[in-house]
């Protein structure tokens, strides 16, 4: 089994395993509106009982692509395949998938129990099996005593929760959320986050999120799908993503990080991104030629900030002046201005109550890191 990059939330990881057969793939999957290109020959495998997330800005196609595996749109070109089924034909009521929208779309002369209940009703389900399903769901999204109450005697996580209810409820195969939590404030929507995943653990089901949150992203994925203009630019865990970019693109896209465009100088086991009047030295083998157009990439939490010149050890070391800080509570980030103009990012936890700063405005201090700590970006 191949080794995964940094921590993940469970050893589930079937996207290793080369025989594994895809629960759902998207199979050169194109959509066109128009002379417009929303999906361009797209191709994704997904695993059941994963929670995968397509992650992107606004246009890049990630809705698109989730409203056709509901039924809503058909692929202009290429298949979707739902348990080795081409779904090509079948209407959305005939998909085993359920939608749950960002609106919520709640019935608002129903009550609780009533909007739960509405799709088992429209298929016909015996009276008893109906009740005890919904009571099943009520217990599940922590609402029991909310049953009788209309949608506008709620708060906006408890409606959340009712729409939640409602999507599963049919015990679908698939559940699709399409930027489930935007209308939550931040602390709910964390608190919504890690019951999203507990749900979807207990329940054994397959959820694909589509959203746009990166910090969303990243909390309740398996693997994750950054997309750009209706393409796939990588997909891997989050830790991957993140420690692991494989372009400029995912890496400014996905965090905050120092980018710095050089030549490539291979040394060995090592490469060195040469700027102007700058050096970074990587502990990554070189995949190009000397002189190549590349770029170095380093985290700001990764960035060690002193007043103090580094060890003379210290492989990757520059100087400036403190132009900004951000106070955040649990950390700090530093902007740093060289003389000639170039920029960094540090990053600091606030690990004890200082009155006083050791390092404010308008000082000037020394950035270091250790080779490993930078990345060597080819495209």
């Amino acid at each position: 089994m191949a080794k995964t990059l940094g921590p993940v939330k469970r050893k589930f990881s079937p996207w290793t395993d080369a025989g594994q057969v895809p629960f759902i793939r998207f199979e050169n999957v194109t959509k066109r509106f128009g002379p417009f290109t929303a999906v361009d020959n797209l191709t994704l495998n997904i695993y059941e009982r994963e929670f995968f997330s397509l992650l992107g800005p606004s246009g890049c196609g990630k809705t698109t692509l989730m409203r056709m595996l509901a039924g809503f749109e058909e692929p202009t070109e290429g298949r979707i395949l739902l348990q080795g089924q081409d779904l090509a034909g079948v209407p959305p009521y005939r998909r085993p998938t359920n939608m749950m929208f960002q609106s919520y779309a709640l019935f608002p002369h129903m009550s609780v129990e009533k909007n739960i209940a509405f799709g088992l009703e429209q298929d016909n389900l015996p009276k008893g099996e109906v009740t005890a399903r919904v009571e099943e769901m009520l217990k599940l999204v922590k609402l029991d005593s909310f049953a009788k109450r209309k949608p506008n005697q709620l708060s906006g996580g408890q409606r959340q929760r009712v729409a939640l209810a409602r999507s599963l409820a049919k015990r679908p195969k698939v559940l699709l959320l399409d930027e489930p939590l935007g209308a939550l404030d931040r602390k709910l929507r964390e608190e919504t986050q890690f019951e999203l995943m507990d749900i979807q653990t207990e329940l054994g089901l397959t959820f694909l999120i589509v959203t746009h949150d990166q910090e969303e992203a990243m909390t309740v994925s398996d693997r994750i799908a950054v997309m750009d203009k209706g393409e796939i630019v990588q997909v891997a865990t989050p830790a991957e993503i993140y420690e692991a970019p494989n372009s400029r693109y995912v890496a400014d896209f996905i965090g905050d990080i120092n980018i710095v465009e050089g030549r490539l100088q291979c040394r060995g086991e090592q490469s060195a991104v040469i700027g102007t009047d700058f050096t970074a030295v990587i502990d990554q083998p070189c995949d190009l030629a000397d002189g190549a157009s590349v770029a170095f990439a380093i985290r700001p939490e990764k960035v060690h900030i002193s007043t103090e010149p580094p060890a003379e050890t210290v492989t990757n070391a520059v100087y400036g002046e403190v132009w900004d800080i951000a106070y955040l509570g649990d950390f700090s980030v530093f902007i740093i201005k060289r003389e000639d103009g170039l920029i960094f990012r540090a990053a600091q936890a606030n690990v004890s109550r200082l009155v006083d700063r050791p390092i404010t405005f308008g000082d000037m201090v020394w950035l270091s890191w250790t080779a490993d700590a930078g990345l060597l970006l080819t495209r």
